[in-house]
């Protein structure tokens, strides 16, 4: 579960000096907009800068489908199990380990959901960094052709690593491996991850638990949707 505001998603585009005006990008990416809360479970589309094209953030539908898929209806099937990825397996998991070699991509939110459970009842919590700059996310994108329609779909998963101490404190779900976090990267880290020439031990030493010191969360209302 996300928080995803339109024009943080727009930061790498904006920082490159590429993108001289907001309304200049709204117009090539229509339906974009602010989502407060968006589940991977309803596949939306968020702006997301491939290696192939670091600067420029195309929209992709969240949860990857692999280009070896052969249907639509295979698609379905897998889609709701490729929303995020462990990045301890993604070399060698069939669905993720060509994207993991060769399309590696980047997504900017400004936080995101972790549940606590207690009484019976889960508890939503908003995380984010303390200096309320955008969170990158580490990512890989994939093109599938569909085979019914003849289109080109291009889709992404979050790559995930093991959770740091804040997200230990709130994630108690024993039905639940974890705690887990997305992998999270300071700008300083985010040409190599977009480097297709890195090996895989090197990509592997990128995926890292954040530093908690640098993050904040607190309980809010209950999910709504987009705000």
């Amino acid at each position: 579960h996300l928080h995803a505001n339109f024009k943080n998603q727009l930061k790498r585009a904006r920082d490159s000096g590429l993108l001289k005006k907001l309304e200049d990008l709204k117009q090539s990416v229509p339906q974009q907009e602010d989502q407060f809360h968006v589940s991977g479970f309803t596949h939306p589309q968020l702006l997301v800068y491939r290696s192939s094209a670091p600067f420029t953030p195309t929209p992709m539908t969240w949860g990857l489908t692999p280009h070896w898929v052969k249907s639509a209806q295979d698609k379905l099937s897998l889609w709701n199990s490729t929303l995020n990825c462990r990045g301890e397996s993604m070399f060698e998991k069939p669905s993720f380990k060509d994207s993991a070699s060769e399309k590696r991509c980047l997504i900017y939110i400004d936080g995101f959901f972790e549940f606590h459970h207690s009484a019976g009842k889960k508890y939503p919590y908003y995380v984010h960094l303390k200096n309320k700059n955008p969170i990158c996310l580490g990512g890989l994108w994939s093109e599938w052709h569909n085979p019914q329609t003849g289109e080109v779909e291009k889709s992404f998963t979050i790559v995930t690593t093991k959770g740091n101490q804040l997200l230990s404190d709130i994630h108690n779900n024993p039905q639940l491996e974890g705690p887990r976090m997305p992998v999270i990267l300071p700008e300083s880290k985010t040409e190599k991850w977009l480097n297709t020439d890195l090996e895989a031990k090197a990509v592997e030493q990128l995926m890292v638990p954040f530093p908690e010191d640098e993050m904040n969360a607190y309980t809010v209302g209950a999910l709504q949707g987009k705000k």
